[in-house]
């Protein structure tokens, strides 16, 4: 395990990642924005051993691929990596990341979700059509997530899919990812014959970022080696919590917001504030 004194030698992920104004309005139009070199190789060459290694050591599936249901067949998932390495915890909080994800936004500052390590193994399925932002019990339309892959993503695998525009209209569905979630929003994209993008093909410290509303999904990987993507979920920061309609809202409330009641402001020790305008992150 890295020590923190080790964990400081690694790329400080400081240097700002410039967005113009094009990119800005589109991202906003379309609730989801490709932004290739996020991380630069050598970034990436240095911190993909060291999550990888710690995804293997706490992954947690004991049935081969074949043998799960649709949920454990789409990836091995694994959050909060940054509570558990001090590599982690520099690449999650990094200044880089959270300035972007607040640009997006259009918001001063902002602070950590989760992260969440999702390696989808070879022959792993699909992911299911989904909203992210049905299990987040925030007050607020400013979340964001950053999807990066640690290795190249090939056309074959392919990256996320989204719905042009659908995080405008918020709240869609209860369905949490699953076969239904899958069903049940696939019929209305097609119903109402909805724009989709892919971004195909990415390198690695290549990145998406989507809004908490924005419908996605993800294809299988049909190839025989790991697809290793990191993701780390943003919100404004002043955020409150909200009454949790569901109870994947109320898990989601004690697990990453422990001690705070609907109504408070949404900040723990596990949610630090990773970039902020007025310098006091």
């Amino acid at each position: 395990m890295i020590r923190k004194s080790e964990a400081n030698d690694l790329p400080a992920l400081t240097e700002e990642y410039a967005l113009t104004k094009e990119q800005l309005a589109a991202y906003r139009d379309k609730g989801h924005i490709y932004l290739p070199g996020t991380a630069s190789p050598e970034e990436i060459a240095s911190y993909e051993p060291l999550i990888a290694s710690l995804v293997r050591e706490l992954n947690y599936h004991d049935k081969p691929v074949g043998e799960r249901d649709t949920y454990g067949k789409a990836f091995i998932q694994i959050g909060n990596l940054w509570r558990r390495s001090e590599a982690v915890r520099r690449f999650v909080l990094a200044r880089r990341f959270g300035k972007i994800a607040a640009d997006l936004m259009g918001v001063d500052g902002v602070r950590i979700y989760h992260d969440q390590a999702l390696f989808k193994e070879p022959g792993g399925g699909h992911t299911p059509w989904h909203q992210d932002q049905i299990y987040w019990p925030l007050d607020t339309m400013n979340t964001i997530t950053m999807w990066m892959p640690l290795v190249p993503v090939t056309e074959e695998v392919g990256s996320m899919t989204f719905v042009n525009g659908s995080h405008k209209n918020g709240f869609l569905s209860r369905e949490q990812i699953s076969d239904e979630s899958h069903r049940t929003f696939k019929s209305y994209i097609e119903g109402k014959k909805l724009e989709t993008v892919t971004y195909g093909a990415m390198a690695a410290g290549d990145a998406t970022f989507h809004a908490g509303w924005t419908l996605h999904s993800a294809p299988g990987n049909p190839t025989d080696r790991m697809r290793e993507v990191m993701t780390i979920i943003y919100y404004a920061d002043g955020t409150r919590a909200i009454e949790p309609d569901s109870v994947a809202r109320q898990n989601d409330l004690k697990t990453w917001f422990p001690g705070t009641a609907p109504g408070e402001i949404a900040a723990t020790e596990l949610n630090p504030l990773v970039y902020s305008r007025s310098g006091t992150e």
